[in-house]
């Protein structure tokens, strides 16, 4: 292993680009310090010094941003409005034909929907930046907070101070999306995924210290142990598959045969990756932010319905709550699993190279056979995802960590899953030039 890691850095290209990575991490977790123009500083702190749990309207994007969200920094959307856009542009595939037409056309359809995703993640970045100053002025970012400073957290409420606000935030989602293509073109690849990786790996020393400070060193340590037992568990069934045996029938094309060979079509256990966690913990933020916008500003009594869903829908350690985000995501999973793998279409690409499943018919029944698979295969996949997700909410409960627990949730799928990608990048270039990769 340490000769694997002392070969990646005699290997001057590939020095090279782990070197570029680091540095382009670094300015990222920079920004994510610099606080936005008109912005007090020193009452952020004291917000933040007075508010150990994150307001439950914005867990998911603080998460992603590395803490910068609350800090209202120049980083402060993080890679949030790219992901969105992303997931967007890949679900209005089913909705706009156009959209299919582009994907199926290879490189250049893609390079059309890349840019697509980039327009829209700059009108997201304007829509969410504008929004969080909204919610900044008026005193509600750190939910229900008793510091006084918390109402205080723009110095200048001018239309130009709030403008340029707005364009600073979005100019920062702007150079976070081109530093993550940097890295993908020039450094080891996943760019997008290593910034939302670092984001998330940033605020693991802050929330395994606040188990410390609200238990005691025995939790502690039980914590990190379990937190291993789910990381070894995450990572066997993220690695876990079902293989579907695949034959190509011979085929003459002149003097040459081509064909003949066997593979599979691997279908994994977790297909829809972090994508419903996201989508279930969104939408559940939806109540809780009509709840908090129509609750009283003179103290009054706020009406039935709201304060209902203040007391089942806003913190994560409410049974009800937990229920609704379990069944949540087991249905988005479907739903995207449904979306992203079309059997009729993997069914029809095989029938034209002349492959076939053993003894399943070429055509419809082998479109039947790979749906009847993959609903069978994402049951466990689905369960799976709402028990990970579920984790950081029981820990809410019962050690008192926030509901950004790192070894649960989408912290821990996110960590898993960039690492095992970031790993066999880096195995597969040192395969290439010195024909023994990281991994044996």
């Amino acid at each position: 292993m340490f000769r694997a890691v002392a070969r990646i850095f005699r290997t001057p290209d590939l020095r090279r680009k782990i070197g570029f990575t680091l540095g382009i991490i670094a300015l990222f977790r920079l920004g994510s310090f610099i606080p936005a123009p008109f912005v007090d500083y020193s009452n952020v702190q004291a917000c933040l010094a007075g508010n150990q749990s994150t307001s439950g309207l914005y867990q998911l994007v603080n998460l992603f941003s590395g803490g910068a969200l609350l800090q209202l920094s120049i980083f402060a959307l993080g890679i949030m409005p790219y992901i969105t856009s992303s997931i967007i542009v890949q679900l209005l595939r089913v909705v706009i034909p156009h959209f299919d037409n582009l994907y199926k056309e290879g490189q250049a359809g893609q390079a059309t929907l890349t840019q697509y995703t980039r327009y829209l993640t700059i009108a997201l970045g304007i829509l969410q930046s504008t929004t969080l100053i909204t919610v900044a002025r008026s005193g509600a970012l750190f939910g229900s907070s008793t510091v006084s400073e918390c109402s205080s957290l723009i110095s200048n409420n001018a239309w130009y101070a709030i403008l340029l606000m707005v364009i600073t935030m979005t100019a920062g989602t702007g150079l976070i999306m081109w530093m993550g293509e940097l890295i993908t073109e020039r450094g080891i690849g996943n760019g997008m995924s290593l910034l939302i990786f670092t984001s998330i790996a940033a605020k693991f020393p802050t929330a395994l210290w606040a188990i410390k400070q609200a238990k005691n060193f025995e939790i502690f340590v039980g914590v990190i142990l379990l937190g291993v037992v789910i990381m070894g568990l995450v990572v066997f069934v993220e690695q876990s598959q079902r293989r579907i045996p695949v034959q190509y029938a011979k085929r003459m094309v002149g003097r040459r045969t081509y064909g003949g060979n066997n593979t599979y079509i691997p279908i994994k256990v977790n297909m829809a990756g972090v994508v419903p966690v996201i989508f279930a913990s969104s939408l559940l933020y939806l109540p809780a932010l009509v709840a908090q916008f129509n609750t009283p500003s003179n103290g009054s009594a706020p009406p039935s319905w709201v304060t209902w869903i203040q007391a089942n829908l806003t913190s994560g350690d409410e049974p009800f709550y937990m229920v609704l985000y379990f069944l949540l995501i087991i249905g988005f999973t479907y739903f995207y699993v449904a979306i992203t793998f079309n059997p009729e279409e993997v069914a029809d690409n095989m029938k034209k190279y002349g492959g076939f499943i053993p003894g399943i018919r070429a055509g419809r029944p082998t479109a039947d056979y790979l749906d009847y698979v993959l609903t069978r295969v994402t049951l466990p996949g689905s369960l799976y995802l709402g028990l990970i997700a579920l984790i950081p909410l029981v820990a809410l409960a019962t050690v008192g960590a926030n509901q950004n627990f790192p070894f649960g949730g989408a912290s821990i799928l996110i960590i898993v899953g960039v690492g095992l990608e970031t790993v066999k990048q880096v195995d597969s270039q040192l395969q290439q030039r010195h024909y023994e990769g990281l991994l044996r």
